[in-house]
């Protein structure tokens, strides 16, 4: 039997194919409240496009816990056999939502961990470094990978001009321009919490973190030739390959791994640890085995799941906490607070942003979009003496404490013995990759400087990748200026 079609509260409608008109040929009425609820709903049924990460796809998954980190964090979900429900997004930076999933981009890698503590979520890249350092310049890098003002047009002698001009951004544009800078899939590539974090075992002993997600699928990329060919034919080509895999029962998963730093190690480091352009030498801190991370379910819906999907790294769970890192910092604010804008105050009770496995006892109360409440009896402000919530400490994380000077100052990270904006980007050229690797990145750079760069940013450009390395930026300058004399 066929349901009747009703209005959003219920109410069975007259027609869903014509209007209420005074006649056959006059005006369309006011009072046709079903007309007006459809095209109102129709005006409204898309959110704001998220400002950076706006293209992207996700799926449902768990993590099974492996190995024993125990001694490092009293976090449950990463507890000897622990399995924990999760959400993962993963999407481009600077494209916005119609564009191509193979434009040359950094992959986003976000994920929300449903736990019995609260909902944790692990707001990363796919790459374990990023472009600045401090989050006071983050909307200036975001506006110059976006378009241009009066055209309209993307501009890569804007990218280029931020880029030289903030010198700490060479070891993820190195990053960017190599292989990994358009992966084949979102299956076939590594993902990082990128951040340092802080864990705290059940003792109260802390220690400095970073998160490893290593592809069993292996890595696997796209030449700029293949993405420019697929951006073409299929500009969803990664949503697809995600969706496809999961429908046929291909589970794509990673392989969760850790560095642990003990507190007491990082002001002698030879980098500073906190500083997100930099990485963490494995021979120094090397991989610690966690678990297995497996996608094994497609959303419902992509846009209630997916695209109301929420991540912030304010989300933490006991065991777990923040640490000096700058970006990370600005990050715990800017997050919500663009959840706050896009879809709501209410965006907590949206279906993937529930705390599935922990009880909700929060004082938050009214607001737009509002639908879950408290019982009338339990008070509306703390303390109370009337049976409401109250703040326990020692179940709360603490959000994680270091030592810190009490001086107000506008200044960067303290330098550390091998730090330098060029040293890693350089030991990344002359040490990691291979010829073959080497080759693609100076046709990748080239090919982009010859997209429009211009003086004085091109003398820059070319200063910019000596610095790096000087024959790799040799060989990029002549490789321009062959472009730029047609040879």
């Amino acid at each position: 039997m066929t349901k009747p079609t009703t209005t959003n509260t219920g109410t069975p409608v007259v027609s869903d194919n014509e209007s209420l008109t005074a006649g056959t040929q006059g005006p369309i009425l006011l009072h046709d409240h079903y007309l007006i609820e459809k095209l109102a709903q129709f005006n409204r049924e898309k959110v704001p496009e998220r400002i950076v990460h706006a293209k992207g796809a996700g799926a449902f998954g768990e993590l099974v816990v492996t190995g024993d980190v125990s001694r490092y964090t009293k976090a449950k979900l990463f507890q000897p056999g622990a399995r924990t429900e999760s959400l993962v997004r993963f999407s481009t930076v600077a494209g916005e939502q119609g564009s191509p999933d193979t434009w040359r981009d950094p992959r986003g890698f976000a994920v929300k961990f449903y736990t019995e503590d609260g909902n944790y979520d692990l707001v990363g890249n796919n790459t374990p470094v990023f472009f600045i350092k401090d989050p006071i310049k983050f909307p200036d890098f975001i506006r110059s990978q976006k378009r241009l003002p009066g055209s309209g047009l993307r501009d890569h002698n804007m990218q280029w001009d931020f880029w030289t001009l903030r010198p700490e951004t060479a070891h993820q544009v190195t990053w960017l321009m190599g292989d990994r800078g358009i992966p084949k899939s979102y299956r076939t590539m590594d993902g990082f919490g990128s951040h340092t974090y802080q864990w705290i075992n059940a003792a109260g002993e802390r220690f400095w973190v970073k998160y490893h997600f290593k592809s069993d699928q292996g890595i696997e990329f796209l030449t700029q030739s293949e993405a420019d060919r697929i951006a073409g034919e299929d500009a969803d080509y990664h949503r697809r390959d995600l969706w496809d895999a999961i429908e046929a029962g291909k589970f794509p998963s990673w392989t969760v791994k850790v560095q642990v730093m003990p507190v007491a190690e990082a002001e002698g480091y030879r980098f500073n640890p906190f500083d997100l352009t930099k990485v963490w030498s494995q021979k120094d801190y090397p991989l610690i085995e966690v678990g297995k991370w497996t996608l094994n379910r497609n959303p419902g819906n992509f846009h209630v799941e997916i695209e109301q999907a929420a991540f912030e790294p304010s989300n933490v769970v006991p065991g777990i906490g923040f640490s000096p890192d700058k970006m990370l910092l600005g990050r715990v604010f800017a997050y919500a607070d663009a959840h706050r804008y896009r879809i709501g105050t209410n965006y907590a009770q949206l279906p993937p942003n529930r705390a599935k496995a922990a009880e909700v006892n929060s004082y938050s109360k009214e607001g737009p979009m509002r639908y879950d409440y408290n019982d009338p009896n339990v008070p509306v402000y703390a303390p109370n003496s009337f049976g409401g919530p109250h703040a326990d400490a020692a179940k709360a994380p603490d959000g994680g404490i270091w030592d810190f000077e009490p001086t107000m100052v506008h200044a960067g990270y303290i330098e550390h013995r091998e730090d330098g904006d060029f040293t890693q980007p350089g030991t990344l050229v002359r040490e990691v990759l291979n010829d073959a690797e080497r080759d693609r990145l100076v046709g990748n750079v080239v090919g982009h400087v010859l997209g429009g760069v211009q003086e004085p940013v091109l003398s820059r450009v070319f200063e910019y990748w000596k610095n790096v390395d000087s024959d790799l930026g040799k060989r990029i300058e002549e490789g321009v200026r062959a472009g730029l004399n047609g040879q």
